[in-house]
């Protein structure tokens, strides 16, 4: 039988100005690209936001997606002292202006009719209040203080277009570093036409600046000089990435070191980084390098940035005793290598301790092994030692993929899974059970013979031996699989490339080395469940298992009962809404679905952001997106709670956003009984009032100082919110407001006061 809901009317609760103080990233600051100055501080821009080091103090500050842009994925950034303006341009083609009075987000880049390219922003240059933004089609001025482009030039000619890689503007003249040439035009009636652009310099070239001089740059060569006449820095260079043009200085970074030369060509200083880098300043005579994978460094090679992660790509996630440790992997398919990002394919884990960050020298220092790690586990009772898993099918059978150990961030060994089987396994996902067992789910990468492969199936670790068993638990032709999930006995796998539903439950009776008593249950489409696969799945307060799948979401009970039975059916949320019931999350793909202590709901939507909602799935409580939120991304590869601070950790392929909930440890019993905001100011804040610390289910009276009841509501979940309207919908008036609360049975109690302000 369907669950029928009844939903008279379903809201996304807004979010509000108090909502942004409630976000905080996880981002990863390695990756510098852009190093400017401003009085006595420096300005860096990263991936995936902007620090500020201040050389006299020590002090790191950050300005991300959390606390105030708008965006991730910064492609360029230019910064002007005299107006403390900077403007950030986006791989989207949007701009992120920061001024003293805001920051504010510009999103009208022109486009030429019939373009479909790159609309990422290649360099930005300002120059008074004019900034040339670069892009794949040509480049536009934008007027700084009143945020508008005005004239672009659409580099094209027959239809195609020429990227225009760095420009300038000096002396009313814009320079263009393009892949045809150093091309220039004055800023007048005819700049928008191509056709009259000039011809500067002849040949292939990536940057341009301009000071007292103009310095252009191809990939191995730098030409330097003022009119027409130029002279060529003597020297080959290996790999330019950027050129500085200051009052009296021409620094130029190549691909590890830094050359810095006076204005006359003549060297003034050489700085090797010993690794890769982008970009290089020179602030009171100290010269600060941008390395793509270190921070900033100084000539010490001391390392200056906020602390983060190695790199922003994530998939899924651990937490354990206020530490936290990320995989970094692709579920789709390994990650491609490409000349632009030559080592991706070796990025391992990030593990936090508590205190810092650290990246393991294990994957620093390997040279040969290619990593696509999909999860990475620690022992809950021994949180030193971690599991990890390389699904990369580099080379022969077995390669390197396989379950890596590590002990204290060291390698200690590595386990495979051909043993003696017909199938060569690719391992997925790790859990431990309330046992402390761990299982490692395995889909098969070729058979013995030729041909394709369907079966998976999962192996458990045997601590004693220090081995995972010789051969997997029963097969199963359900495709790949995914993390797997324990509860009570049961081990849950899902299918997310089976074309008929797939999910298998495995009942092991808490009994996982003995198999004499197992059961295990595949659910299908004649289970009700979606043809296209089943990609996560979670088991509630209720014991009820949510199945996230390609095509919506089902609900199944009684798991133990349900495997016993022929036929067991899952079930549709199913809502009401103006007279018409509606599957929730019909035709949507299910990423991911985690219960919070109080039984709500995160379900992450492939493409749709994360909705928090309610126990039994009748109302939307939050639907947080990329533009309402500070989500990197639509797509949420992982959630995690921290079930004592009440954290919503979220992953994804741009990077980690955690979101401070209001549900932590509910019990039957009040917790930290906390109210926020208080005092409401109504010209602060216009958002309902949050209580949380609440008992699972929670009695509340509001009353005016008189003792006159405003309010009364009951609350399930660990908190409770409320409009400020009186029993008749009227906004109650300024005061103080005083909150009776009980727990079920009423043997605990709370108070609290809030304070209104109209």
């Amino acid at each position: 039988m369907k669950k029928i809901l009844l939903l008279i009317s379903i809201f996304i609760t807004l979010i509000s100005q108090a909502q942004a103080t409630k976000w905080s990233d996880l981002f990863s600051y390695n990756n510098v690209l852009v190093i400017r100055e401003d009085g006595d501080r420096i300005i860096a821009a990263t991936e995936n936001g902007i620090f500020y080091y201040y050389p006299g103090t020590g002090e790191i500050k950050k300005l991300s997606k959390a606390n105030g842009l708008h965006e991730v994925k910064i492609s360029a950034f230019d910064y002007n002292a005299e107006t403390q303006t900077g403007i950030v341009g986006y791989q989207s083609g949007s701009l992120d202006v920061i001024t003293p009075n805001g920051i504010f987000m510009v999103v009208d880049i022109p486009l030429a009719t019939g373009y479909n390219g790159s609309k990422n922003i290649n360099h930005i240059s300002i120059n008074g209040d004019k900034a040339i933004i670069s892009s794949g089609y040509g480049l536009s001025i934008f007027n700084v203080s009143r945020r508008e482009f005005g004239d672009t030039a659409f580099f094209a000619v027959g239809g195609v277009y020429q990227a225009v890689n760095a420009a300038v503007l000096k002396d009313n003249v814009v320079y263009a570093a393009t892949d045809a040439g150093l091309k220039y035009h004055e800023v007048n009636s005819t700049f928008p036409v191509y056709s009259s652009w000039a011809n500067f310099q002849s040949g292939a070239f990536k940057k341009v600046d301009a000071n007292a001089v103009i310095a252009f740059a191809s990939n191995n060569q730098v030409k330097y000089g003022t009119g027409t006449t130029f002279s060529t820095i003597p020297r080959t260079f290996t790999n330019i990435q950027d050129v500085k043009v200051t009052n009296n200085q021409i620094i130029v970074s190549d691909e590890s070191q830094v050359y810095v030369y006076g204005t006359n060509g003549i060297q003034q200083k050489n700085f090797n980084a010993g690794e890769l880098i982008n970009t290089a300043l020179v602030y009171n005579t100290a010269l600060f390098t941008g390395t793509k994978v270190s921070g900033m460094y100084n000539e010490q090679k001391s390392s200056f940035k906020p602390d983060g992660p190695y790199n922003n790509r994530s998939y899924k996630l651990s937490l354990l005793n206020n530490q936290i440790w990320v995989s970094s992997g692709n579920r789709d398919a390994d990650p491609i290598a490409t000349p632009s990002k030559p080592n991706e394919q070796k990025i391992g884990y990030y593990h936090y301790d508590g205190t810092k960050w650290n990246y393991p020298q294990f994957f620093v220092s390997n040279s040969t092994i290619l990593f696509n790690i999909l999860d990475v586990v620690p022992d809950p009772s021994d949180p030193t030692t971690v599991y990890f898993t390389n699904f990369f099918a580099n080379g022969p059978a077995p390669a390197e993929k396989g379950v890596y150990k590590m002990q204290n961030n060291e390698f200690v060994k590595r386990y495979n899974f051909n043993n003696g089987s017909a199938y060569y396994y690719r391992p997925v996902g790790l859990t431990f059970d309330e046992q402390n067992n761990l299982f490692c789910s395995v889909q098969c990468t070729i058979p013995a013979l030729s041909g394709n492969c369907s079966v998976s199936s999962f192996y458990l670790f045997n601590k004693a031996a220090d081995a995972f068993g010789a051969d997997p638990f029963t097969t199963f032709n359900i495709g790949g699989v995914q993390k797997p999930l324990t509860k009570d006995g049961i081990i849950y796998i899902p299918a997310p490339f089976f074309s008929d539903g797939g999910l298998l439950m495995y009942d092991y009776n808490n009994t996982a080395a003995s198999t004499s008593d197992d059961k295990f249950k595949v659910l299908k489409t004649t289970n009700n469940l979606p043809i296209n696969g089943t990609s996560s799945v979670s088991v509630d307060n209720n014991d009820d298992v949510w199945i996230g799948n390609g095509e919506g979401l089902r609900i199944l009970s009684s798991p133990k009962s349900a495997i016993l039975e022929e036929n067991p059916q899952t079930d549709p949320i199913v809502i009401e809404e103006n007279g018409l019931a509606e599957e929730l999350f019909r035709d949507a793909k299910i990423l991911q679905i985690v219960v919070d202590s109080g039984n709500q709901k995160w379900i992450s939507v492939d493409g749709g952001g994360v909705f928090y909602i309610t126990p039994n799935g009748d109302r939307t409580i939050y639907h947080f997106t990329k533009s309402n939120s500070s989500l990197p991304n639509n797509s949420v590869t992982d959630i995690k709670i921290d079930e004592k601070t009440g954290k919503v950790y979220f992953a994804t392929t741009d990077g980690i956003v955690v979101y401070q909930g209001d549900v932590s440890e509910v019990t039957s019993n009040f917790g930290n009984v906390l109210v926020y905001p208080n005092p409401v100011v109504y010209a602060q804040y216009k958002g309902n009032v949050r209580i949380r610390g609440l008992a699972q289910k929670t009695n509340i009276r509001i009353t005016d100082a008189a003792g006159n009841l405003v309010h009364s509501a009951v609350a399930n979940g660990g908190y409770f919110e409320w409009n400020l309207n009186n029993q008749r919908g009227v906004r109650v008036a300024s005061g103080i407001y005083y909150v009776l609360m009980t727990n079920e049975d009423g043997t605990d109690k709370a108070t609290a006061k809030i304070a209104v302000v109209n």
